[in-house]
């Protein structure tokens, strides 16, 4: 019964819930190192400046990834009024995240071809399954959250680039953006939205590292 219900089989879910946990976290922990590095204490003194998991998962977005394919951890706080250059800092903040789930996927690449390389760990069921789920899950967060919808870092970075005057109806439109978004993600209409630009975006950055690695280490 429950498989009806997960877009991920029974047998996936140790990986997924791994991929999720490292994703999730470092994603998080980008965002709240790189606010402490430009001034920001916000994060650290609610203490968000860690590597533990229980602190950055937010239930319904990892019910979400496991329903839906796609969900979020809990956001970081950050007050740019510590920011000498709230505008750079805020979009160097933002980036961080899907950057560093961008890093994760490579790094799993490196690590499987490297060890690929040396003859090491191709029979193994259990470490080609993680290696896998950590580049899918994690190409998936890294093209997901730069989305241009609220309440995601696409959002927040595009807020930062605006001009004042475009900034302020981006404020007045947030919470309704949020709602707008979550209709595109929880009902069929992400066949027409969101899972276009999935079923393009990822399949084609996967193939691309997966070639530049191979070509790397083989």
């Amino acid at each position: 019964m429950l498989n009806g219900f997960l877009v991920y089989s029974l047998e996936e879910l140790p990986y997924v819930i791994i991929a999720l946990l490292v994703a999730f976290t470092i994603h998080e922990f980008a965002h709240a190192y790189v606010a402490y590095k430009f001034g920001d204490p916000t994060a650290k003194n609610q203490g968000r400046l860690t590597l533990n998991p229980k602190e950055h998962l937010d239930p319904l977005g990892t019910i979400l990834i496991l329903i839906f394919g796609f969900g979020w951890a809990r956001p970081v706080p950050v007050n740019r009024s510590y920011f000498k250059n709230p505008r750079l800092a805020g979009v160097l903040v933002s980036v961080a995240g899907p950057l560093s789930n961008l890093f994760i996927a490579m790094l799993s690449f490196i690590i499987w071809y490297g060890l690929q390389s040396f003859g090491i760990g191709g029979e193994s069921e259990f470490l080609q399954n993680l290696l896998n789920m950590m580049i899918s899950l994690n190409l998936l967060l890294f093209v997901f959250n730069l989305l241009p919808f609220p309440p995601l870092d696409g959002y927040r970075i595009l807020e930062d680039l605006a001009p004042d005057h475009l900034r302020a109806k981006m404020t007045q439109f947030e919470q309704y953006g949020s709602l707008i978004f979550l209709v595109l993600v929880i009902t069929p209409l992400d066949r027409y939205t969101i899972q276009p630009i999935f079923n393009v975006v990822i399949p084609k950055l996967s193939h691309t590292l997966n070639q530049f690695f191979s070509g790397l280490f083989l």
